[in-house]
């Protein structure tokens, strides 16, 4: 298999140094240095034959470790690439690298002939760049495709193995793919690299004396990519937020093996307004299309991964369980794919993880017959994976976290049973060392998933890391979902902009209307007074309920502070949404 990964495969460019020109950037390859092109300052327009007119003496050299694109707006071009990378671990053999910052080179000096407007408009799209450029959880590979999961890497024919990175790549999971055309379109596939935004865990651990590695692989969606509040749902193509494909591959003793999970929103149309109130009013969109939504999403699952099974982690009351039972009304009509709902919180609540069994034995028969992909020493395919197990609650964070980390600790027992690594009494919770191991990867991977979507850790994870919740779990618990109320209505506007302009779904020409025009968004300059106000009253009572245990002055404290904040809400919600963080360019759909 290794073979035909990397036999023929071709050479992506490693080592890049930027050089400076005062009309130019020149971009070139230490590897190869034939390897190289420019971009013209003033228009962003790329050359790919530069001769050798350009020397290093008379620019400014840098460092760079890959180009993830361009991106065209009002006044010329921006080039972003990766200023500084960390190595994480290795994908079946090849050097996993985070990206840890980037950078957009200006090419717009065509800005100073535009109007007062255009140049408003310019400094908006500016800002939204800057955001883009913290973007967490970005990881590539220059050896190997992260996009494509070991069953389908090893599917690859021997032909398409060796094409570059981005022909092989799953579109769903390129982070940057609108950002590539401008380099797909002047063939500069040596400088293209697919990025993943996700989760990316890998340990290394002894089973017996037998050296082992487990890689936690997690890959975003992006075709309906967002934030929390305003990315719920599926839209008209069935693509639904926060659609997350998670792979679990286990390396031991020759044998490779693969599991496979994947997450997403309840895919209705629905949504959920930040308007101050601390859990915003569900709504569902009653459209003729809703079935063929639920339809096309779940078409497209079964094409992928074979069999699909549904479990449905929401509540039973209030506005999520309207969603629950609109869902479960949906799903009746698909007898292909089974519907099995569990009430999270009635079971497990913030009790012990090991109460998931309950769900388990509902699943048990149907799950090991979807079973997992494994390969031995020599490349033969011992067992593939049939079928898949699409987790839900409302965010598809925290409790979907807990759940999908419970049955992949069943399949990882399941795999290593099959190598002969346990008996088939044993099982990894009796390997201490390896099982702390095991559970701390899923509880990073649930945070930087969680951080990705809704600007915070994850909670809930001590049910993962303890199999129970803790005091200090509770208070972390209840910082976070302060911390998520301020993040939703007051940045996530900001952020949910910045993604709908990178990632396509926001177009800029000469033709566009105004980001000040949209939404009526004229309201932007109360945001700072709002937001410091309310931001300041949660910190506050956030640092006194960390002192509650200590002594009744701080209880007092903490609640007198609650209540100063929840006024302060009450007052400016009397204004409605006007002081909350609400995308210019896309809105809902």
């Amino acid at each position: 298999m290794e073979n035909l990964v990397s036999s023929g495969a071709f050479k992506l460019c490693e080592q890049m140094v930027l050089l400076e020109f005062p009309d130019k950037f020149v971009i070139r390859s230490l590897d190869s240095p034939d390897e190289a092109f420019s971009i013209c300052r003033s228009d962003g327009n790329i050359e790919t034959q530069i001769g050798d007119s350009y020397s290093r003496s008379q620019s400014k050299v840098s460092k760079i470790y890959g180009v993830v694109g361009t991106i065209r707006l009002l006044a010329g071009a921006y080039i972003l690439i990766i200023t500084s990378q960390k190595k994480v671990g290795t994908y079946l053999g090849f050097p996993v690298f985070r990206v840890m910052s980037m950078k957009f080179l200006s090419c717009n000096e065509a800005l100073r002939h535009s109007t007062s407007q255009q140049k408003r408009d310019e400094a908006y799209f500016m800002t939204l760049l800057r955001t883009v450029e913290s973007t967490p959880g970005l990881y590539y590979s220059y050896g190997i495709d992260l996009t494509l999961n070991l069953q389908r890497t090893f599917k690859l024919t021997e032909e398409r193995a060796s094409k570059p990175l981005w022909k092989q790549a799953d579109p769903r999971f390129v982070w940057n793919r609108n950002l590539l055309e401008e380099l797909i379109e002047c063939k500069l596939d040596p400088f293209i690299i697919p990025l993943v935004q996700g989760s990316f865990q890998n340990v290394q651990f002894m089973l017996k004396d037998a050296p082992a590695n487990i890689t936690l692989i997690s890959r975003r969606c992006t075709w309906r990519l967002g934030t929390r509040m305003w990315r719920r749902g599926a839209n008209l193509e069935g693509d639904a937020a926060n659609f997350i494909e998670t792979e679990q591959l286990l390396e031991l003793g020759g044998f490779k093996s693969s599991f496979l999970l994947v997450r997403g929103s309840i895919p209705l149309l629905w949504e959920q307004i930040v308007d101050l109130s601390y859990k915003p009013r569900l709504k569902i969109i009653n459209h003729e299309e809703t079935f063929k939504v639920v339809e096309r999403h779940f078409h497209d699952l079964t094409q992928r991964y074979g069999e699909v099974m549904v479990v449905d982690l929401t509540d039973k009351h209030g506005d999520e369980g309207q969603l629950n039972t609109a869902f479960a009304a949906e799903m009746q009509k698909i007898p292909h794919v089974r519907y099995v709902y569990f009430d999270f919180h009635h079971h497990c609540g913030n009790s012990n993880l090991d109460n998931v069994q309950l769900l388990y034995d509902q699943i048990s028969e149907d799950f090991e017959k979807q079973g997992y992909f494994l390969i031995d020493s020599e490349g033969n395919v011992l067992a593939e994976q049939k079928g898949i197990v699409r987790v839900n609650c409302i965010d598809c964070l925290d409790r979907t976290n807990v759940t999908q980390s419970y049955l992949a600790r069943e399949s990882l027992n399941s795999q290593l049973r099959r190598m002969g690594a346990l008996s088939s009494t044993e099982c990894i919770s009796k390997f201490s060392e390896f099982y702390e191991k095991f559970k701390t990867s899923w509880v990073e991977q649930g945070d930087e998933i969680s951080l990705e979507y809704s600007g915070t850790l994850a909670m809930k994870s001590d049910l993962v890391r303890f199999g129970r919740q803790t005091v200090s779990g509770l208070i972390k618990d209840g910082m976070t979902s302060l911390s998520r109320y301020y993040l939703n209505n007051f940045h996530d506007g900001i952020r949910q902009d910045a993604m709908d302009l990178i990632s396509g779904h926001y177009t800029v020409n000469g033709s566009s209307p105004s980001p000040f025009q949209l939404n009526g968004f004229e309201s932007f300059s109360y945001l700072p007074v709002a937001s410091a106000i309310l931001f300041g009253g949660l910190t506050l009572t956030s640092f006194t309920l960390n002192q509650v245990g200590r002594n009744a002055q701080h209880f007092v404290s903490s609640v007198l502070w609650a209540g100063l904040t929840a006024g302060v809400m009450a007052v400016v919600k009397a204004n409605g949404r006007q002081f909350c963080s609400r995308p210019r360019l896309c809105g809902l759909f």
